[in-house]
């Protein structure tokens, strides 16, 4: 079991030193794509906005209920809301137990804008975990470039908000896409 405490990598022990180095360079570079964006306005409010969104995955399940009710097919939100808590459950209450990593230090803006901070491990990241499952899902009937472009925006909202390392963020939409695989593989069992 890892137990990372320092910001910079998911894993601090000796063994991990070539990957940890590797990590920490990886979660600086695109950091620092970001840097210029925390001071825009437009940016700011696109990015805080998608961050609370993500929160308990109220969007996923709003996105569930309207994409349902308009191809009358109720069922499919709450099959969507099974799958985002069973998704949320594994995640935070399984994967992250594995890894104790630190989340990045907030700035004062941060703080004033009164971002939620969640106390589990910020390794992966649940809010990107969650986007690429949901995603998955919301895709089956259409319109996937929306789905996964709005998955992307919540995501990589964590890495504005300073709420997650970019290497959490990867992990979380790695974890994301499985099991949106797995959920659509059951899906199609249970429908046939």
């Amino acid at each position: 079991m890892a137990q990372a405490t320092s910001p910079g990598s998911p894993d601090d022990s000796p063994e991990a030193g070539a990957l940890g180095r590797q990590i920490d360079r990886f979660d600086e570079v695109v950091d620092g794509w970001f840097k210029p964006l925390r001071s825009n306005a437009v940016a700011d409010r696109v990015m805080y906005g998608a961050s609370t969104a993500g929160d308990w995955s109220a969007i996923w399940h709003l996105c569930g209920v309207a994409s349902s009710v308009a191809r009358g097919q109720p069922r499919d939100a709450v099959r969507l809301s099974v799958i985002i808590g069973l998704e949320s459950l594994l995640v935070n209450q399984g994967i992250k137990r594995l890894f104790k990593r630190v989340r990045p230090r907030r700035d004062e803006i941060a703080n004033e804008r009164h971002i939620r901070q969640p106390i589990t491990s910020s390794f992966p990241s649940g809010h990107a975990s969650a986007a690429m499952t949901a995603a998955a899902v919301l895709s089956r009937h259409g319109k996937r470039p929306l789905w996964y472009g709005l998955a992307l925006v919540v995501a990589s909202s964590r890495i504005h908000v300073r709420m997650h390392h970019p290497s959490d963020v990867a992990a979380g939409l790695a974890t994301g896409v499985i099991l949106g695989r797995i959920a659509n593989w059951a899906t199609d069992r249970l429908d046939n």
